[in-house]
């Protein structure tokens, strides 16, 4: 059996990037486990916490702020489906805190993706040499992470970020349907 590095956490790829953090998200709901409480409110309730010094947001926000002041460029693409799920109003709804922190946020409509090759599993790309895999279950929990250098590999990821980023819309200007 091969031995598998451990895979860097968040706050290690983040910390380390020099120039550019890029996350493509292409799923149309999620179940992580911290997200759970906060998710059930919203969906009772409609408020979704935007406080950016939160228990829940300030860890994150931090991390981005460290990265931005560094000069590095944090951008977040997610590809939906139309009619959104819950789960997309839910994220849409706090993604105003991300761009707080630094990240620039787009959304792209999956019927606008059909002509591109996008990998199988959203990602991270760091530096565009290194690539985060996030893994989930059928249920949208976390499957865990997995790290990539392969040149081919980052190559199609770069470019199938680039090419969504492209078409996507900035989130001030993306309306849900």
């Amino acid at each position: 059996m091969q031995n598998v590095p451990a895979c860097p956490t968040f706050a290690e790829l983040l910390d380390g990037a020099q120039h550019s953090a890029v996350h493509l998200e292409m799923r149309d709901s999620y179940g992580v486990a911290s997200e759970a409480d906060d998710f059930e409110r919203w969906k009772q309730t409609g408020e979704r916490d935007t406080d950016s010094n939160s228990a829940y947001w300030a860890p994150w926000v931090e991390l981005v702020r460290r990265a931005v002041e560094r000069g590095v460029k944090v951008h977040r693409a997610r590809i939906v489906s139309e009619p959104v799920s819950d789960y997309i109003r839910y994220e849409h709804a706090g993604t105003v805190v991300n761009l707080r922190a630094g990240e620039d946020v787009r959304w792209l409509s999956r019927r606008c993706t059909s002509d591109i090759a996008l990998p199988g599993n959203d990602f991270w790309l760091i530096d565009s040499h290194l690539i985060r895999w996030n893994h989930f279950t059928g249920d949208g929990a976390s499957g865990g992470g997995e790290i990539c250098r392969d040149p081919g590999i980052t190559k199609l990821c770069a470019d199938a970020f680039e090419t969504v980023w492209g078409r996507a819309v900035p989130h001030e200007e993306y309306r849900i349907s």
